[in-house]
């Protein structure tokens, strides 16, 4: 191991500190027709608005290593750019991409890419981030790219949680985007085993610029 590679990991834990955890609201596992029915309306409504953007805060465990900072997230169909920052340790990092390649921008040692965004992140960093798939779990929806999700709702028909790909996703708090007549998380929780994965976000606009 070289001493480049802990000083790129070791900053990755410096970038990733300072954010305190969101509790997860606990709501009955209900999926009913009607909740099933109105989550397919809002998988339509997502999927004819697929330029967004999100800022708002991280937080990532790996079992041994865990940390937070900014995310500022934007999204152009199949191609991403999604960017990390600690503003206290001026630490960041920079992943773009598409369905295709990645880029990773920002470690020491210099620009890193491949054909998996999410192996190309275990490699680097040691991070467990399932790039593609959260970008549709951030938005309340199942991944397309994914064998089908079980989904369990709360007693407002708001999605609860969401098992998929051997993820289970947590939601809690949705809020009105009046430009879209749906509601989008604020807070969301992603687990497989020790690899966790923290979103509060901030703010939504949809029609983001291009990545």
């Amino acid at each position: 191991m070289t001493r480049g590679w802990l000083l790129a990991r070791a900053s990755i834990c410096l970038l990733l500190a300072a954010c305190a955890g969101q509790p997860v609201r606990q709501a009955p596992a209900v999926a009913t027709p009607e909740a099933l029915h109105a989550q397919a309306g809002r998988v339509a409504v997502l999927a004819q608005h697929p330029r967004w953007s999100l800022q708002g805060r991280v937080g990532l465990s790996n079992g041994r290593n865990g940390g937070s900072g900014r995310i500022d997230w934007r999204q152009d169909g199949p191609r991403y750019e999604v960017s990390l920052s600690a503003p206290i340790t001026r630490q960041s990092w920079r992943l773009s991409g598409d369905n295709h390649w990645a880029r990773l921008e920002g470690l020491e040692g210099g620009v890193r890419e491949g054909a998996d965004a999410e192996a190309l992140l275990r490699v680097a960093t040691g991070w467990v981030i399932p790039v593609s798939a959260l970008s549709a779990w951030v938005r309340g929806a199942a991944s397309p790219g994914l064998p089908e999700g079980a989904m369990a709702f709360d007693t407002q028909g708001q999605m609860s949680e969401l098992r998929q790909g051997g993820w289970t996703i947590d939601y809690s708090d949705w809020q009105p985007q009046p430009a879209l007549g749906i509601g989008l998380p604020h807070h969301l929780n992603a687990n497989q085993g020790d690899a966790k994965v923290r979103l509060v976000i901030d703010a939504w606009q949809e029609g983001a610029a291009t990545p």
